[in-house]
This record gives C-alpha cells, structure tokens and sequence, in this order.
C-alpha cells in the first residue's frame, strides 16, 4: 500500500471525475451543442447575478458530469490542441463511425477516423462551438 493510498489510518483513494468544466463565449450556442447534439442531461440551470454568469450542470449516462459556465468576455484558447493543461476531453461511444455521421450533418467538422497505436481503439476529433477540443473513443 503506497502512501498516498494509506495516510492517518485511512485509505485514500479517487474514485473516478465527478465533472469538467468548461466557459463557453456564447452559453445558448454551446448550450444547444451539449444538450441538443451530444445529448447531454440537464441537472440544473442557474444564473448568477453577481457574476453575470450561467452555470449549468450537465450528466452523462455514466453519472459524470460536464458544468458549463458563462463569463463575460473570457480570453480565447491560446492554441489548439497542444496549450499546456487539459489537452482535450474524449467522450466513450460505442460506434465511432456512427456519430461522425451525425455531427457531420449537423455541421460539426470531424476529423477523419483513427486507431490508437498502442490499444487497437478508433477515436476521432472535433470541436465544441469555442474549439474546445473534443474527441470520441470506441
């Protein structure tokens, strides 16, 4: 048992992510991304006042959740995808193939399909409306 996982007589241990985070430049529009084209579950919807600011909780069919948050004028991406931080967020699906369909005829560019060299896994990229890099793992 390693310290971390055993600290003051108590095992230590992370579970899973419970959320992700994201600011969006426009909420309606990158609302609809998320809940309308990706199908994510609406928890709640709060407007701060004080922050002139949108919060909404979102949850995927796993229980994690994503929260999407409004700001006014947030900077851009410094680049894409290789800023340092979090470099994308990949989303399980069952059939690759089957949502870059789907997003295509939605207006979504999608990158062409891939393998993971390493597991054998098909993947593809694509971006929400701030290009926020976003990537879908069979």
């Amino acid at each position: 048992m390693t310290d971390l996982q055993h600290t003051e007589g108590h095992k230590r241990r992370i579970f899973g992510i419970h959320h992700v985070a994201i600011i969006a430049s426009n909420y309606e529009t990158s609302k609809h991304f998320y809940v309308e084209l990706l199908g994510c579950a609406v928890i709640a919807e709060h407007f701060r006042e004080q922050r002139h600011s949108y919060k909404l909780d979102l949850e995927l069919p796993d229980g994690s959740q994503l929260e999407l948050f409004s700001f006014p004028n947030p900077p851009p991406r410094p680049t894409r995808p290789e800023a340092c931080g979090l470099r994308h967020l990949a989303f399980k699906v069952n059939n690759v193939d089957v949502w870059k369909t789907y997003l295509e005829r939605n207006g979504v560019v999608v990158e062409a399909v891939r393998v993971d060299e390493f597991t054998g896994h098909r993947f593809v990229f694509f971006a929400d409306p701030d290009g926020l890099p976003l990537e879908l793992y069979e």
